[in-house]
């Protein structure tokens, strides 16, 4: 496996903690990949929504998950890109709800694992 597929396949597999713990609004999973310094933020309805990993883990943990509505999942990478070894920037959709999002993450790889610095998003509203 070349360097970059090992490296894409490396932030896939992070990646999954991420889906898991947004569809089960699992809190020690998303603690896995994001890093506790990283911001939450979006624009969506018109301000800005913007969040420290403090202010957002209590949130999940109070929502039921979308695994307990037995919610279909739509988790998908639609891209990552490598600023180098270290740095990375993945495109991502998934679906909490009604809520269909489009997730900007900029990741870095510190202490051998790829962590979440940032979550700019954007969502759109489905109906049923």
């Amino acid at each position: 496996m070349t360097d970059h597929a090992a490296a894409y396949a490396e932030v896939a597999a992070a990646l999954a903690d991420y889906f898991d713990g947004l569809h089960f609004s699992d809190t020690e999973r998303l603690r896995k990949i994001f890093h506790p310094e990283a911001i939450y933020a979006c624009a969506t309805e018109g301000k800005l929504l913007h969040l420290t990993m403090a202010e957002y883990f209590p949130i999940v943990d109070k929502r039921p998950s979308p695994a307990s509505r037995s919610e279909p999942r739509v988790d998908r990478i639609v891209s990552i890109e490598f600023a180098g070894p270290v740095t990375a920037f993945a495109k991502l959709n998934c679906a909490i709800g009604p809520k269909h999002f489009t997730d900007f993450l900029t990741l870095v790889k510190l202490d051998g694992r790829w962590q979440i610095m940032a979550k700019v998003f954007h969502f759109d509203l489905q109906s049923n």
